[in-house]
């Protein structure tokens, strides 16, 4: 006899549907072909276990299992219970009183018959429902995150007890319904961390404002203790709310790397990644034997934070610089490719040398010119061409911190960002991947960054002064836009231009080996 029964292989974001085929035949032998993996190979202990437990058993046949398509390496354990079920089916052992064709089964069996979490639920639910089928049923951690998808039936259960009494008796199964705008909303609210809480350092949070309106990778270069890491966790307060698309596309990421158990099921907040200096390459770009999402992606419609950027190995940061001008990356292996979005904000801050002081004549620690221009050259000329803008932060002295009255608020700075993004979604209704300034490639940058002689001669002569590249113009140009787009104002003016070659700190003489 044959039964078919249906699963789903997630691969980068994307889900595959897998149909298991299950032939009994005379004789002993069991039988599991199509490219699984060894925790595929391993299932039918623990298959054995829990169909024991629950009354059943794997019979004394010949059973050969194929996972289509079979030239598709299929990994992981959570093919337990569509494996399961199709045994069952196949041996008659129980009865299909609903037709199991018209229903994908995902779920990892614990020896009791209990099922343990899998990854990738929203994207397997997206998939299934862009193929027609009517029902899905997972684990009951995971229910609520398929759910979000409307469109298909989503059932929630602890236990392979529950599927069979399901098809074999009928009972039902419960629906998980989720109201996504209600959580969307909840968990759009207010951030905790706030603006307001920062004392002084107005021109920095004028900065912040201007990366977050147009999407800008930024540079905070300060001493110890002036405020460049609680400045950048708040970034995330006056971002522009997530869309319910953004969310969707980052809340599949974060499911395909394990990530959604907190946030009941739809990730609406954007998110901050801030890794270790310690980390490796692979793990921040992504990859690996079994390619996973890297720190990159995770961060994708959010921020990545990359905090004492000299502290990382050079070749960590290296591998940034494809991500940041192509918003994807692209890992390959020998059978296959997979591509993670990678559309971020990065901030990155760092020490102006060693002791983390620079010229600073009453510093506690001062170290030579060849030691702090050996510190800063652990950057490289292309990763800092990629920064919009990088900008000194100064300490704060103690009037500013002693005054009681709190700064502007991150409530009232997003209004500001937002009505800017409005902005630039009208501009660039027509261009579907760009949606915001930073985005804007060559073609663009010449259409909605025209300047006037005077301005042209103004940048000319900055550029000739510092030795700006063309990938540095080209990010002025941009900054200057979004400047434009803050005031309101049509057209870049001088000033705009003035206040963005102002935010190109590490280009002026005497950073960075200037003349």
């Amino acid at each position: 006899m044959l039964t078919k029964v249906y699963g789903s292989a997630v691969f980068g974001i994307d889900a595959t549907t897998i149909t298991i085929e299950v032939h009994v035949d005379n004789g002993i032998g069991y039988h599991l072909v199509g490219l699984p993996d060894n925790a595929i190979k391993e299932s039918n202990y623990r298959i054995a276990a829990a169909l024991l437990t629950n009354g059943y058993k794997i019979p004394g046949k010949k059973l050969t299992l194929n996972m289509a398509p079979a030239d598709l390496r299929k990994e992981g354990a959570a093919y337990d219970l569509p494996l399961a079920m199709g045994i069952l089916f196949a041996t008659e052992q129980i009865s299909a009183g609903v037709d199991p064709e018209q229903y994908i089964m995902m779920g990892e069996l614990s020896l009791d018959g209990a099922l343990q979490p899998i990854r990738g639920a929203l994207p397997i639910a997206l998939q299934a429902k862009a193929e027609g089928f009517g029902h899905l049923i997972l684990p009951t951690q995971n229910a609520e995150e398929a759910a979000i998808v409307s469109g298909i039936k989503v059932y929630g259960v602890q236990s392979l007890h529950e599927v069979i009494t399901f098809f074999n008796e009928g009972r039902p199964l419960q629906e998980v319904v989720v109201d996504t705008k209600a959580i969307f909303a909840q968990q759009t609210q207010d951030a905790l961390l706030d603006f307001a809480d920062i004392k002084g350092q107005e021109s920095i949070k004028r900065c912040m404002e201007i990366a977050a309106a147009g999407g800008h990778n930024i540079l905070l270069i300060g001493p110890p203790g002036s405020g460049k890491t609680m400045i950048a966790k708040r970034l995330p307060s006056i971002l522009p709310p997530m869309t319910l698309d953004e969310a969707l596309e980052t809340t599949k990421i974060h499911s395909v790397a394990g990530r959604t158990k907190e946030t009941k099921g739809i990730l609406s907040s954007r998110p901050f990644r801030s890794p270790h200096h310690t980390i490796s390459d692979v793990a921040l770009v992504g990859g690996g034997t079994y390619p996973q999402p890297g720190e990159i992606s995770l961060a994708h419609n959010g921020v990545l934070f990359l905090d004492e950027l000299p502290e990382f190995k050079r070749t960590v940061l290296e591998v940034l610089r494809q991500p940041l001008e192509d918003r994807e990356v692209a890992i390959s292996r020998a059978r296959f490719n997979v591509t993670y979005p990678a559309s971020f904000m990065m901030v990155a801050s760092m020490n102006p040398s060693p002791g983390g002081y620079f010229n600073e004549p009453d510093a506690p620690v001062v170290n030579s010119p060849a030691e702090i221009q050996r510190y800063l050259g652990r950057i490289s000329g292309p990763l800092l061409d990629r920064m919009d803008m990088h900008v000194e932060v100064n300490p704060v002295g103690f009037d500013k911190l002693s005054e009681t009255p709190p700064g502007t608020s991150s409530k009232t700075i997003r209004t500001r960002v937002v009505k800017a993004r409005d902005l630039q979604q009208e501009r660039f209704k027509n261009q579907p991947q760009i949606h915001y300034n930073a985005q804007m490639q060559s073609k663009e940058i010449r259409k909605y960054c025209q300047l006037d002689q005077a301005s042209k001669k103004l940048l000319k002569d900055a550029m000739d002064r510092l030795g700006l590249s063309a990938r540095a113009y080209d990010r002025i140009l941009k900054v200057s836009r979004t400047m434009a787009d803050l005031d309101g104002s049509p057209n870049i003016q001088e000033a705009h231009l003035l206040e963005a070659i102002q935010y190109r700190n590490l280009d002026r003489p005497g950073w960075m080996g200037g003349g």
